[in-house]
């Protein structure tokens, strides 16, 4: 079946970094959209960071030149690196995965921003 499994989430002080992994299994993964939404306490869930099967990426404007989405499809891994990170940024992430009709989400992973 499919699997979604994020890692690399945490407390951390504000200004500093983070990388979070999602290790994708039952897909062919270098077909499907891959991307990173959060959901705050008390708010919807929302975009993050978007990256297609070609590599484009697309990033909420709140991320934009702090955050960065990349994938690796020999590991099936996507990443997001979290720089000058902000007590805003405290959500719980999730790692999506979609191509046309299907779309999978992971259990995600909490990161935490505070001094």
């Amino acid at each position: 079946q499919v699997q979604l499994v994020e890692s690399g989430g945490g407390l951390v002080q504000p200004g500093g970094s983070l990388r979070l992994s999602c290790a994708a299994s039952g897909i062919i993964f270098r077909f499907y959209a891959m991307g990173w939404y959060r959901q705050a306490p008390g708010k919807q869930r929302e975009l993050v960071a978007t990256i297609t099967s070609g590599g484009s990426t697309n990033y909420a404007d709140s991320v934009k030149g702090r955050f960065t989405i990349s994938r690796d499809n020999a590991k099936t891994t996507v990443y997001l690196q979290m720089n000058s990170l902000k007590p805003e940024d405290t959500a719980v992430y999730y790692c999506n995965a979609a191509l046309q009709a299907m779309d999978y989400w992971g259990k995600g992973t909490l990161v935490t921003v505070s001094s």
